[in-house]
């Protein structure tokens, strides 16, 4: 009987969730791309999510974010003052996040 790869110990490497750092096997790991384009695969090196933290994440488009995250980064800057400034970015660049007044 033809068995699969993961059934028959194929790939039994171990990688490490980037998310909550639990070890895992690969074939029990989801993959995670942040450009967000899994599905391009010449030349990457993927991260590894646990199903758990994978499910926790947010799946919606991140068009721009990494670009927006890097236009206003600073190492300097504490985890307020980075907030505040993203905020800012956000609301410059798309409006605001308030819910329009009907």
């Amino acid at each position: 009987m033809w068995r699969s790869g993961s059934d028959s110990g194929g790939d039994r490497k171990t990688v490490v969730c980037i998310a909550c750092g639990a070890s895992l096997l690969r074939s029990e790991a989801r993959e995670y791309d942040k450009e967000g384009d899994r599905w391009s695969r010449h030349g990457k090196e993927f991260e590894h999510l646990c199903k758990e933290c994978y499910r926790n994440l947010c799946h919606q488009p991140r068009d721009e974010l990494e670009s927006l995250l890097v236009d206003i980064g600073d190492e300097a800057l504490s985890q307020q003052a980075f907030l505040e400034r993203y905020y800012g970015a956000v609301e410059e660049r798309y409006g605001s996040a308030e819910e329009p007044e009907s």
